[in-house]
């Protein structure tokens, strides 16, 4: 006889790397945990020496998502707390609804928690801003197609040519491809380009500048061939440049409910 489900599932965003970077209350549900299933290919193991001694701790690398479910429901039936640890956010290129609408139609209870995100982390870890008064102020998550096709609209040449900051994730082995997007968009080879490997990871975070014309060779001598985040954007340097528009919200001839103008 199967007990009575009394356990809740919960997908927490595990951030990029630095187990410090979990939330508070990715932690705290961590620390309860009866069963952690983590993403071991993508999560720095040390993110799980947050749960009790006694929790069950189980890596996912070489499971199916069959497994993952099947395991996550076991688990919800023994215990109060299961977390699924996942990479960044659990919503941003993870298998979110895949593995919540099994554990739906078993009746079994699930939440989210998110994450920080390998773009924040990366930008971070450079010390750049994705957005900048009057250069940019939107930003756009990607990848290029790889085994994975990507929908009608969205291939790396449209969406670059709006010219904002560009977040392209699971991308490194296929720079040619983003550099054939970036180009065909009009990006030229002089545009500065960012690649972060490994954000945020004590000890193992590298961080690699160029430009669209030596981007992939500066890779490929850095030996950087997973778990890289690509950046291209008009900010990018900023901190170096003569001038800079200035935040309205700061600027002392700006007037806002909380403080009047100085003229």
């Amino acid at each position: 006889m199967i007990p009575a489900l009394t356990g809740t599932v919960w997908f927490v965003g595990a951030g990029p790397g630095d187990p410090e970077l979990i939330t508070v209350k990715g932690r705290r549900l961590l620390e309860q945990a009866g069963a952690v299933l983590f993403a071991g290919s993508l999560v720095d193991q040390a993110a799980t020496r947050y749960a009790p001694a006694a929790c069950l701790i189980r890596d996912s690398k070489d499971m199916t998502l069959e497994e993952m479910t099947q395991w996550l429901t076991e688990q919800a039936h023994q215990h109060q707390t299961v977390v699924r640890l996942q990479t960044g956010d659990p919503a941003l290129y993870g298998a979110l609804i895949e593995m919540t609408r099994p554990l739906t139609a078993a009746g079994i209870a699930w939440a989210v928690v998110p994450g920080v995100s390998s773009a924040m982390a990366s930008m971070a870890a450079a010390g750049e801003s994705m957005t900048l008064p009057e250069v940019t102020q939107s930003v756009i998550f990607t990848r290029v197609e790889g085994r994975t096709p990507m929908p009608p609209g969205e291939d790396l040449a449209a969406l670059a040519a709006h010219h904002t900051t560009l977040c392209i994730f699971l991308s490194i082995t296929l720079l040619h491809k983003v550099e054939a997007g970036l180009r065909a968009a009009g990006w030229p080879d002089a545009a500065p380009m960012l690649v972060v490997h490994k954000a945020s990871w004590p000890g193992e975070e590298r961080i690699v500048r160029g430009t669209l014309a030596d981007i992939k060779q500066r890779c490929r001598d850095a030996g950087i061939v997973s778990q890289a985040m690509v950046i291209a954007s008009p900010t990018l340097g900023a901190a170096g440049w003569d001038q800079l528009v200035r935040s309205k919200l700061y600027d002392p001839a700006f007037t806002h409910r909380f403080r009047k103008a100085i003229t």
